[in-house]
């Protein structure tokens, strides 16, 4: 990879997280760390505000914000291609929310490559066989996962039984074309997964909960143990 797009790249890395670590950029480009600190060096250079500190790695400096990202072709087929495969999940609000990301892209495509997409995405197709049931909840669990916010849901468990339910919600994972919900329910003062589908109302509440440490992968092999 040429250094100019390398640099520009690092931009991208540091616009999308919020700390990055030399060692993960040394890795993600398969060059030394010394040249990562001569990059990083040649951007602030540049006049690119880029903090660090010890231990932690590179960050921008708040309130600064790049130039709109150009796509390139390959770039934008697969964020096409990612869209067809997201409209046969069961999820409508991520359904919207994906096509209004992917309009967003081609607005700062060329024309050339406007018109190869718009070509490329009658000649795409996604089929599921399998009948799936629809949900309208995912965008807002994800923003509640975040802002560690308390949801009240009205459940129908797969028994029938009707329940309602206070959650704080902490992950969600896609299985069998279903969105799951996983969350600490204060009824059963103990984590539970609630299918999206089965979600028959969600209410945001203005109650906030501690931030929890969580991880899927501890939770699952937790899980998996039993």
């Amino acid at each position: 990879m040429k250094r100019l797009h390398r640099l520009t790249a690092i931009l991208v890395k540091l616009q999308s997280k919020k700390v990055v670590q030399a060692a993960e950029l040394s890795k993600k480009f398969d060059v030394s760390l010394r040249t990562i600190y001569r990059d990083i060096q040649a951007l602030t250079e540049a006049g690119v505000p880029i903090g660090a500190e010890a231990g932690t790695g590179y960050f921008l400096v708040d309130g600064y914000s790049l130039p709109p990202i150009m796509f390139t072709e390959i770039e934008a087929n697969a964020l096409l291609t990612a869209s067809k495969i997201i409209n046969t999940n069961n999820d409508t609000s991520l359904i919207n929310a994906y096509q209004e990301a992917v309009e967003k892209v081609k607005a700062v495509l060329k024309t050339t490559q406007k018109e190869k997409l718009e070509i490329l995405e009658q000649r795409i197709f996604t089929y599921n066989k399998d009948q799936i049931q629809p949900s309208n909840s995912l965008s807002i669990i994800q923003q509640a996962i975040t802002d560690c916010r308390v949801l009240d849901i009205q459940y129908t468990a797969g028994s029938g039984e009707y329940t309602r339910r206070s959650v704080e919600p902490l992950g969600v994972y896609f299985t069998n074309n279903i969105w799951v919900m996983i969350a600490y329910c204060r009824l059963r003062k103990d984590h539970r997964q609630f299918r999206t589908d089965r979600i028959i109302q969600l209410i945001e509440t203005q109650e906030l909960f501690p931030p929890k440490h969580f991880s899927l992968e501890d939770y699952f092999g937790q899980y998996l143990e039993y």
